[in-house]
């Protein structure tokens, strides 16, 4: 038979086309029927997903963090507020390659490593949707250049922010603190509901005491964006509440006064108004700008701080212990004659120094005058701050009557003043050092209490609020930094009346024989702050002190001269004033501020100015004999 090839043979073609014809028309239906099924899948059963994908894309849910409360002087001076500043954010859950995308932008911005490391935390600690701050507070060129790229960048954002300011810089730093960004310790004790979008807290001072009055309430908002994140309008908003405004009992202006005051030595000043526990001026020098807190402290810039001469973050207001010395006096003197330890005339002889009855050691307590004072009584005392007076005294009442006495003026305890951190200092007692020590107390510290030294240690906070008591006649006043807060959603203000006990005396007249030899430190003609009081316009009462760093041997004496200046004793002053009717109680601690008697000028001055600015034509102020 012969070959007959099947290229030639139209049936046979004819077949095999027909052939292929129904095989890619069969593939074509299985693809069209694979495309429909995946098209109804998509469509009925996973229509929710990616219904919620798209509106996800097109529909976002924005925070709107409050604004953050003011905080106001007595007198309406700004003392924190808050600025608008653009920032860099990023929304991690928006960002496919993070490294990358933080590698485009330092081209385009610097980046600090500080800030690199900062966000990188920050990203730890937050929600994936949520934004972070990666630089702050760009200027205007920087604004442009990164609109200009956006679309390069997705989840990348550029907000305006209000940035907490403090233009009061170091005057106010301890009393306020300063806010900072919310860390993880933040995050496990507030109401993270509440904190949505506010990227800052209160980190220490005021800001910290009354974050919930300052913040206020989370806001929240949908918009609609476009494929390159843009608002295009907003379809749902919930305004967020303002915080409340502060307005503190303090002055800057007497602040200030009071810092200057200082000069060149760091310390405290604090000054009360007796009467209703105000607290007026609350100085803690060296200070710091706590601006440079808010966005972030580089660790160069920290460790200056904090390693720094005199400590500048360290708050000595608040946790400053130190002898009270001889400002303790006036008190173990009321504590003397209330108890019938001593009377109010009854006189002793200073020689110079002070022999403990039945000590054959015959060990001397000295008097801070080598040849003596000769013979004083109570009013001498408190006037020349006879040290031997004072042996003799805390002696015939021993530590535990003394203890329990003095307690009433808040020594020993915290006054509860609205900062947190605050110290106790230390009132002794047999008890305390049995419980805290394992020994028993002996006579000689008693005599050293009674000048306000040895275990005896007194924050400036707590000299001014038993100062204020002293001034008020027994009226013992929790002592408060805010007057008052104005709520901006209902435009109302709140104020809350302090606490106040009554400390009474055995006989009130008690309390005018300590105004007395207090009035005579000042104005009387061997008083310690005799030349303070020269010229005065008014009388003030108060007591010089002195407190020593370092102990000195029996055969040595103390010669400021050859002592290094951070040995040299701490100057104390406590005052109150115009001394007839007290009006502000002043405590004044200076580091190493050697006497007393130069701290006595600042508590003149800013209780001068007080009077000028408030008690104008008051019939309290009268002239100094």
């Amino acid at each position: 038979m012969p070959y007959r090839s099947h290229y030639s043979d139209h049936s046979f073609q004819a077949s095999v086309f027909k052939f292929r014809a129904i095989v890619a028309a069969l593939i074509c239906l299985l693809m069209l029927a694979g495309l429909l099924f995946r098209l109804a899948w998509l469509q009925i059963v996973d229509y929710k997903h990616f219904a919620d994908l798209s509106e996800n894309n097109r529909i976002r849910l924005m925070e709107l963090p409050p604004t953050r409360g003011l905080i106001y002087d007595r007198n309406g001076v700004i003392l924190a507020e808050n600025k608008p500043t653009f920032h860099l954010e990023i929304t991690p859950e928006q960002v496919d390659d993070m490294e990358a995308t933080l590698e485009g932008l330092s081209e385009i911005v610097s980046i600090s490593d500080t800030e690199l490391e900062r966000f990188r935390e920050q990203l730890r600690v937050h929600r994936s949707f949520q934004q972070i701050s990666l630089r702050t507070r760009l200027d205007e060129q920087e604004v442009a250049r990164l609109a200009a790229n956006r679309h390069r960048f997705p989840g990348m954002d550029i907000n305006a922010r209000l940035s907490r300011y403090y233009p009061q810089g170091e005057l106010t730093s301890h009393v306020l603190g300063y806010v900072g960004r919310i860390n993880q310790k933040d995050l496990s004790v507030i109401d993270e509901g509440n904190y949505r979008g506010t990227t800052h807290i209160g980190k220490t001072g005021l800001e910290k005491y009354y974050e919930a009055e300052l913040h206020g309430k989370v806001g929240r908002q949908k918009v609609e964006v476009n494929a390159q994140g843009r608002v295009l309008r907003v379809i749902e908003k919930v305004a967020p509440e303002a915080g409340n405004d502060l307005t503190l009992n303090l002055d800057i202006e007497l602040q200030r006064i009071a810092e200057q005051g200082l000069g060149e030595f760091a310390g405290s000043v604090i000054a009360i108004e007796p009467h209703n526990g105000a607290v007026v001026v609350f100085v803690s020098k060296p200070g710091f700008d706590p601006n440079m807190f808010v966005h972030g402290i580089s660790h160069k810039d920290y460790d200056a701080l904090q390693h720094g001469m005199y400590k500048p973050l360290f708050n000595r207001a608040l946790f400053g212990q130190y002898p009270p010395g001889s400002t303790f006096k006036p008190f173990v003197a009321l504590a003397g004659i209330e108890q019938r330890r001593f009377g109010v005339k009854e006189s002793i002889f200073c020689k110079g120094h002070y022999l403990l009855p039945g000590d054959e050691t015959e060990r001397k307590y000295r008097d801070w005058k080598k040849e003596g004072h000769g013979v004083v009584d109570l009013e001498e005392s408190v006037e020349q701050s006879c040290d031997v007076y004072y042996y003799e005294l805390s002696y015939r009442m021993g530590i535990d009557s003394m203890h329990d006495f003095l307690a009433q003026f808040g020594f020993g305890k915290k006054s509860g003043i609205d900062l947190l951190g605050e110290r106790r200092g230390l009132l002794p007692s047999t008890d305390w050092k049995k419980r805290v020590h394992g020994k028993v107390w002996y006579p000689g510290e008693t005599l050293i209490a009674g000048i306000g030294q040895g275990y005896m240690l007194a924050t400036p906070v707590q000299l001014a609020v038993a100062t204020a008591a002293l001034a008020s006649r027994g009226e013992m006043i929790v002592p408060r930094l805010l007057k008052e807060v104005h709520v901006p959603k209902d435009d109302t203000i709140r104020e809350r009346e302090p606490s106040r006990t009554m400390i009474k005396l055995r006989r009130e007249k008690h309390w005018d024989v300590i105004f007395d030899s207090m009035i005579e430190v000042v104005h009387g003609p061997w008083g310690t702050a005799r030349a303070t009081g020269w010229g005065m316009k008014f009388k003030m009462a108060g007591k010089t002190g002195t407190a020593q760093v370092f102990g000195i041997a029996q055969d040595e004496e103390y010669d400021e001269e050859t002592v290094a200046k951070k040995l040299r004793d701490h100057g104390l002053f406590v005052g109150f004033g115009p001394a007839e009717d007290p009006v502000l109680a002043v405590a004044v601690v200076a580091d190493n501020g050697e006497h007393g008697s130069k701290m006595a000028p600042i508590a003149r001055d800013v209780i001068k100015r007080y009077m000028e600015k408030y008690t104008s034509g008051s019939s309290t102020v009268s002239k100094a004999k």
